[in-house]
């Protein structure tokens, strides 16, 4: 993983040295004893994340960040308007707007950060925040390389950094994914054989024309690390949506199909297989098709690529089946018998992702997604993705972080970032 694979200090510099490092416990000193939060990418989730943390006391949105301008200032005075609401004389414009997340970072006043940005940015933002002592809440997957998670998690913990990827399944849709996880490590199906995990298949390289870029958008900081190319309303649409954009479908930004509903999934298996700071030693792809690689686990276990939605756990006494909005087992008598204080259970975080880590910011504690589990759960679906474009089987080292006597596929751990974000 050559130092010229990613970014070092020298980018942040500028910023980053103009701000003091604030003391671990400082945080929630702000106004009302609030944990001060800046979101950088104000999208589809960043939109979703704000709403939900400005429905919470605990916190107050002191800035923004997003290089399209209309984005931006949307998010402002939705910030505006939810703390006029608060204050007797109905107004408040103390949220400030950055297009770039450095200058955001290097305000003193910041306790955390929540990043919602294109898969592609946000190893280099949750690095220079751990850096700045801020406690990180990052969207999934994690990061574009295994190369980007493992320095996500090397500067987290330098810095004592409460750090939570976005793995809302842990916590949240009624509890079905944890109860599937109690049962599965119960031994309630038996022993574990095989576990299907139907998501969408492996990134591809952009192939969409230029187009002219929309006033207000800053294309050249959106592209950043990635390969320079004109701008297309595909990856960044030009005005407020309503739909997650397409950007996850190209290599150059994202993993795929396979790695955005791939990180809450393989996320889940991971949990269930005991996994959460390993992985599988095999990658076995099909000859040709885009669904139905195999990763196969040192104990034997093996996870299909493919399937219905969701995680299918099937065990030599029965087989569970989990998704956001069903869980159900066969035979169906098996989630009827409750789980006894012999059984396997996981320790009790609430059913707000959003809020265990405001939790865990407070009491210094990991919080359910803790970054070594998000850069695990990313891992799996970039070994899937190498697989594929190989379409050669692999052997991994899930201690090592390394493929196996396969110099090729070493390669393609880590990427080349553009200038000027290739710096050491």
């Amino acid at each position: 993983m050559h130092r010229r694979h990613f970014l070092a200090s020298a980018i942040a510099t500028p910023f980053i040295l103009g701000s003091a490092i604030r003391a671990q416990e400082q945080r929630g000193q702000g106004p009302n004893n609030r944990i001060n939060l800046g979101f950088i990418g104000i999208g589809m989730m960043g939109r979703g994340h704000l709403g939900g943390f400005l429905g919470n006391r605990s916190v107050q949105v002191v800035a923004v960040c997003d290089v399209h301008r209309i984005r931006r200032e949307d998010a402002v005075e939705r910030v505006h308007r939810a703390y006029a609401q608060e204050r007797k004389a109905g107004t408040y414009r103390g949220c400030a707007s950055y297009v770039d997340f450095r200058e955001l970072i290097g305000r003193r006043d910041i306790d955390a950060v929540v990043i919602s940005t294109p898969d592609h940015w946000h190893a280099i933002p949750a690095i220079l925040a751990c850096r700045a002592r801020k406690d990180v809440y990052c969207e999934k997957p994690l990061s574009l390389t295994i190369a980007e998670s493992r320095q996500m998690v090397q500067a987290a913990r330098q810095h004592n950094i409460v750090f939570q990827t976005g793995s809302q399944q842990r916590t949240e849709f009624g509890g079905r994914f944890r109860q599937a996880v109690e049962y599965v490590r119960s031994g309630r199906i038996g022993r574990m054989r095989t576990v299907r995990v139907g998501v969408g298949g492996p990134a591809r390289t952009c192939d969409l024309p230029n187009q002219d870029t929309p006033d207000g958008v800053d294309w050249n900081l959106w592209n950043g690390p990635s390969p320079e190319r004109g701008f297309h309303e595909v990856l960044c649409p030009r005005n407020i949506h309503t739909h997650f954009p397409a950007f996850r479908n190209y290599k150059e930004y994202a993993g795929g199909g396979l790695a955005d509903m791939g990180a809450h999934h393989f996320d889940i298996a991971q949990w269930a297989l005991d996994m959460d700071n390993s992985g599988p030693t095999q990658i076995l792809p099909p000859e040709r098709a885009e669904t139905g690689l195999r990763f196969v686990y040192a104990n034997g276990v093996e996870m299909f690529h493919g399937g219905p939605s969701g995680c299918t756990f099937e065990g030599t006494e029965g087989t569970i089946y989990v998704d956001r909005g069903v869980i159900r087992s066969t035979p169906a008598n098996i989630l009827m018998q409750p789980l006894t204080d012999r059984d396997f259970r996981l320790p009790d975080v609430g059913n707000n992702h959003r809020q265990n880590w405001l939790d865990c910011i407070r009491s210094r504690r990991r919080p359910v997604a803790d970054v070594e589990i998000g850069a695990r759960s990313a891992q799996v679906c970039q070994l899937g993705n190498i697989g594929y474009w190989l379409r050669r089987n692999l052997r991994w080292d899930p201690a090592r972080e390394e493929f196996v006597d396969n110099a090729e596929a070493n390669r393609l751990r880590s990427r080349e970032n553009r200038a000027p974000w290739d710096r050491s």
